[in-house]
């Protein structure tokens, strides 16, 4: 499996961006067996809150996964930006994420461009990426694999104070959502897109799968209850774990599964010796 790292310049963030891309073309299925050439199911996959483009392959085994499966993932470095839009400093990660990076890297390598090949997933600040992104831009992702997500908009409110720690720093919010008694209704309001999705032709199927000892599982178990009762097609799964890495692993092998991707095949590989 091929892993590149691949930096380029986003007009949408002004700047140079890292991300890292799994690629199936040189997987060796043996002798006879000339390896795939795509174009490619692609999944866009967001990292969470503290992480980087390197997250996904570091904590989980998504990049053998994927390439059993045929399946080019993504990997953008998202800050902490919960994958929004920031307008007044020129960090617009929702047009990063939703439109340029898709548009990039299907000019780049071998991508299918079609929106039933085209996924985004993601976990916690990276699962709300990839709902909020998901459901701005149904035209483009057909399917969306969010675990653990951190639908926060109601608890931030909490945090009334300015400290030093980023995750209670009111601070820290309003430079990401702006002004927190707007952020309800708003164009990042996971509950109000999903109401206006619901009325469109095309939307997105979801993935959904949180711990139960994780403290997001309310909101999350509240999330899927609204996406169904508004006649989204929903998977929801939800098992004894917590708000790390060994739910994560797991997850995604669930969440790949549901895709509808090729049947799993290993290549030969350092970690696959067939012999």
């Amino acid at each position: 499996m091929a892993l590149l790292q691949c930096n380029f310049f986003s007009q949408s963030l002004m700047r140079t961006v890292p991300i890292q891309v799994i690629l199936p073309t040189d997987k060796s299925a043996g002798p006879g067996n000339p390896p795939p050439r795509g174009p490619f199911k692609t999944l866009y996959l967001l990292h969470g809150i503290f992480g980087d483009e390197t997250d996904w392959v570091c904590g989980t085994r998504v990049q053998a996964w994927a390439q059993d499966r045929n399946l080019a993932v993504v990997l953008p470095a998202g800050e902490n930006s919960f994958y929004v839009d920031h307008p007044g400093s020129s960090r617009n990660y929702g047009a990063y994420i939703g439109r340029e990076l898709v548009d990039f890297t299907r000019r780049t390598f071998p991508l299918s461009t079609r929106r039933e090949d085209t996924f985004i997933g993601g976990l916690s600040m990276g699962g709300f990426g990839a709902i909020v992104n998901g459901l701005q831009h149904p035209e483009t992702f057909g399917a969306v694999c969010a675990l653990s997500s951190a639908l926060i908009l109601d608890s931030m409110r909490e945090n009334t104070q300015y400290t030093d720690f980023l995750m209670t720093n009111k601070g820290y919010y309003e430079s990401v959502f702006g002004d927190l008694s707007q952020v309800r209704g708003g164009v990042n309001d996971y509950d109000a897109l999903a109401e206006k999705v619901a009325q469109e032709s095309v939307k997105p199927k979801f993935y959904l799968a949180c711990g139960t000892e994780d403290g997001l599982i309310t909101v999350n178990r509240q999330f899927r209850d609204h996406l169904q009762k508004l006649g989204f097609d929903v998977t929801y799964e939800e098992a004894p774990g917590v708000h790390d890495w060994y739910f994560w692993d797991t997850y995604i092998l669930k969440a790949l599964n549901w895709l509808p991707l090729e049947e799993a095949q290993q290549g030969v590989s350092s970690g696959h010796v067939n012999v």
